[in-house]
């Protein structure tokens, strides 16, 4: 008799208010081959990629489509090429967005992008971390070259447009161990409030021209940029406000097309971010994440960043991710919402 677990999934791609968006289903459960882990789901997170492909479309999946990119759980079986891992280890990952997500009692992920549990926390408070801690330190080390050593950023500054949400939470702490100066931006009081206990030396209004705010708190400009909301709307200013020779990264897609021709005259560069890329491609460093993973596990067990869980919500079914996803898609929360159990 085949084996059933417990999932949220969906059929149709609808708004989140129709009960219908998320539903509580049956599915068969996996078994791994290859370099899969198979991992009891302890406890999961929401992030705007999830709210983005449950997006409202004209499409109707014929089996349920799971959701859920941030899981924390234990290892119960490995497939035959699995090296790294063995049952029982606890571990932490984002997935795969060409896969099922983790939003399940059990789930297959490739081990190459997988880390080791941090010791020091919690199932919920280690589920909050993955797909905000992957996308955050790729954009700063991987992709603005930012280097990991304190003393070689002495006297740089970088704007994290957007750093109270998930990834901005993990950026301005990753970005403030690595010496940087950070000037985050924020807009209502708790959002600042929530910025400057993370560790950023200034906080400016996202919603005002930057290069003023900038200038007011004795910075002409910028040596990086990490745009967390909206590309296209901040990019003129951020433009202005980056130093000549500079970087600017954004995980935000966008609407329009940019003016790249802003850059040139600074010879400053632009580059996307986008944590899903080597597991799509099935890139030759996938085992970077694995590698990343187990070095943000080491600076949180040292004490030196701390997990970002502002809510949890139990157990793990169809009402409570609809929640999330409501919560989420309002854009005016701070940390991240967990579920558990």
């Amino acid at each position: 008799m085949t084996e059933k677990m417990k999932a949220v999934g969906l059929y149709n791609y609808l708004p989140i208010d129709d009960p219908e968006s998320l539903i509580d289903i049956e599915l068969e459960k996996p078994k791994p081959t290859g370099k899969d882990l198979l991992v009891r789901v302890k406890a999961i997170s929401v992030n705007p990629v999830d709210y983005k492909v449950r997006a409202p479309k004209e499409r109707t999946e014929s089996v349920p489509r799971v959701l859920g990119w941030d899981v924390s759980g234990v290892v119960e079986e490995v497939g035959p090429e699995v090296a790294l891992f063995q049952p029982g280890d606890e571990v932490y990952y984002a997935g795969s967005i060409t896969r099922a997500g983790g939003n399940s009692e059990f789930h297959l992920v490739d081990e190459r992008i997988v880390g080791w549990k941090p010791s020091s926390l919690n199932f919920a408070e280690a589920a909050a971390l993955p797909l905000t801690s992957i996308t955050a330190w790729e954009s700063l080390y991987h992709r603005l070259g930012i280097s990991t050593v304190p003393g070689n950023n002495s006297g740089k500054t970088i704007l994290i447009i957007g750093a109270a949400g998930g990834v901005g939470s993990i950026a301005t702490q990753l970005a403030k161990h690595a010496g940087l100066t950070v000037i985050g931006t924020a807009s209502r009081p708790e959002s600042i409030q929530w910025v400057k206990n993370l560790g950023a030396d200034k906080v400016i209004n996202h919603f005002e021209p930057f290069v003023p705010q900038l200038k007011a708190a004795g910075y002409e400009n910028v040596d990086y940029i990490l745009c967390l909301n909206s590309t296209e709307k901040h990019w003129k200013e951020m433009a202005e406000a980056i130093a000549p020779q500079g970087k600017i990264c954004s995980i935000v897609e966008t609407e329009e097309l940019l003016n790249l021709t802003l850059l040139k005259n600074k010879s400053a560069t632009f580059v996307w971010e986008f944590m899903f890329t080597r597991s799509t491609y099935q890139t030759p460093d996938m085992i970077e994440q694995h590698n990343l993973l187990n070095d943000v596990a080491a600076l949180i067990d040292q004490g030196i960043i701390r997990t970002t869980t502002n809510e949890i919500l139990s157990p793990i079914n169809a009402t409570n991710l609809r929640k999330a996803h409501a919560l989420l898609e309002t854009g005016r929360t701070v940390g991240k919402i967990v579920l558990q159990m």
